[in-house]
């Protein structure tokens, strides 16, 4: 039987990274999480809002990943906005996250990404199946068992949370086989 090649490729994903306060707030919130309900797996990851999912890029080409997410940036009409995150709220019956207010640039900064990512980079691992793009900050992933889920969600369905910035960046996080780690940040300006 014939060996199988070893994969190279390493695991990347985009997304907003939010600056300081609100990094440190949403760091808390998950931490407590953790320590209150045993969801780990949400501190794998800096607080974010993914805006296109996990996929795998061969390590030795990543310059070439880095130029082209640099000339994204460049060419895209997006400057920079606010975001605003307000509350919690779920996807039933495992994950809990910090409600991101309705934004158009967001939205179209998301849409015009996914094109350059399928035509650009070819990838299309991104179907996001028959859901709209629905931005967030996850706090409890899906390690939260079912019960444990409903009681943390009884606490967090009425909490407030509230905090606002200016999204100047979208950032290349990289998984070190562990962790997400933020590798690279792309300004808008």
């Amino acid at each position: 039987m014939p060996e199988k090649k070893e994969d190279k490729r390493k695991l990347y994903f985009i997304g907003i990274v939010p600056p300081a306060p609100v990094f440190e707030k949403a760091l808390q919130v998950k931490r407590y999480v953790y320590e209150q309900y045993g969801s780990k797996d949400a501190l794998k990851s800096p607080p974010h809002i993914t805006l296109h999912m996990p996929f795998k890029w061969d390590e030795q080409k990543e310059q070439k990943l880095i130029g082209l997410l640099t000339e994204f940036v460049s060419t895209s009409q997006t400057q920079p906005f606010e975001l605003r995150l307000k509350n919690f709220d779920c996807f039933e019956p495992r994950v809990i996250f910090i409600a991101v207010e309705k934004s158009e640039p967001l939205l179209l900064l998301q849409k015009e990404l996914m094109r350059f990512c399928k035509t650009k980079l070819n990838l299309f691992n991104a179907t996001y199946k028959d859901h709209a793009y629905h931005p967030h900050l996850t706090v409890a992933f899906r390690d939260l068992k079912k019960a444990t889920f409903y009681k943390a969600w009884e606490e967090f369905k009425s909490k407030e949370f509230k905090g606002e910035f200016v999204a100047n960046a979208i950032t290349l996080l990289k998984h070190n086989g562990k962790n997400w780690d933020v590798h690279r940040e792309f300004s808008f300006i």
